[in-house]
C-alpha cells in the first residue's frame, strides 16, 4: 500500500512540476491513482456544486475541467475522465477528474491521450453510488467517438461527453437491455435526442441518427 501511495504521489508531482501550481497538487492528498489496473478517484470535486438535479451538476463540468492543465491543448492536450455519484442523500456530486490512461498514435507525430474511466470513488462521507461516468476531449468541435459508444467501455448507466468547446453529449448505452441506447445533445439546458443505437448496433457502437 506504502508503494502504491508514493507512486500515485510521483505521478501527482510528476504532471504538476512544469510551472504553476494545479490541482494535480494539492497539499499531501492524492486525487486519484491507480489499484492494479484500475483507476480510483477521490471526491467530491469542489470546482463542481453537487445537487438534487443530475443535469446541474453536468453543466458545471465543462467550464470545470477546461480550466484544468491542457486540457484544451488539442493533439498536445490531455482528456480528463471522472464520475458522477450519490452518497444516498438525494444530491449528486463530481468526483475529482483523472488524466491516467494511454497515450496512442493517431497521425504523424501526433498522439492521443485517453484516459480511463474510474472504477471506483473514494468519498470519507458515506458509501457510494456511481450513476454516470464523464470525459472531455481537448478538440473542438469533437463528437462522442465510436470507442466511446462500444458496449464493452460502458460502465454506468449514463455517459457525459464534452469538447474544448463545452459541447456535451449523453449516451444511455441501455447496457444488457433489448432496448436501444439514447444519444442526446445538451442544448439549451435541455437534452435532444439526436441518435438510436440498435441493438445489433451496441458492440460498434452505431448511431442511427434521428430526424429533425
Amino acid at each position: 500500500m506504502l508503494k502504491r501511495w508514493r507512486w500515485s504521489v510521483g505521478v501527482l508531482l510528476l504532471l504538476g512540476c512544469a510551472g504553476a501550481p494545479s490541482y494535480l497538487q494539492r497539499g499531501n492528498e492524492v486525487l486519484f491513482g491507480r489499484q492494479g489496473d484500475e483507476v480510483w478517484v477521490q471526491g467530491p470535486w469542489t470546482a463542481v456544486h453537487p445537487s438534487s438535479d443530475v443535469d446541474e451538476v453536468i453543466d458545471q463540468l465543462c467550464p470545470a475541467v477546461m480550466s484544468l492543465d491542457l486540457a484544451q491543448a488539442k493533439d498536445y492536450g490531455r482528456e480528463y475522465c471522472g464520475v458522477l455519484y450519490s452518497l444516498g442523500n438525494g444530491e449528486y456530486s463530481a468526483s475529482w477528474p483523472s488524466p491516467l490512461g494511454r497515450t496512442r498514435l493517431v497521425g504523424t507525430d501526433q498522439r492521443r491521450k485517453s484516459c480511463s474511466v474510474p472504477s471506483s470513488v473514494r468519498d470519507d462521507r458515506g458509501d457510494v453510488s456511481i450513476l454516470a461516468d464523464f470525459h472531455s476531449h481537448p478538440w473542438f468541435p469533437s463528437k462522442m467517438s465510436r470507442e466511446d459508444r462500444w458496449a464493452e467501455s460502458q460502465r454506468w448507466s449514463l455517459r457525459i461527453q464534452f469538447d474544448s468547446g463545452c459541447t456535451l453529449t449523453k449516451l444511455i448505452p441501455y447496457k444488457g437491455e433489448r432496448r436501444p441506447g439514447e444519444v442526446y445533445l445538451r442544448r439549451d439546458k435541455a437534452w435532444k435526442l439526436v441518435g438510436y443505437i440498435h441493438e445489433g448496433d451496441k458492440d460498434m457502437g452505431f448511431v442511427t441518427p434521428v430526424e429533425d
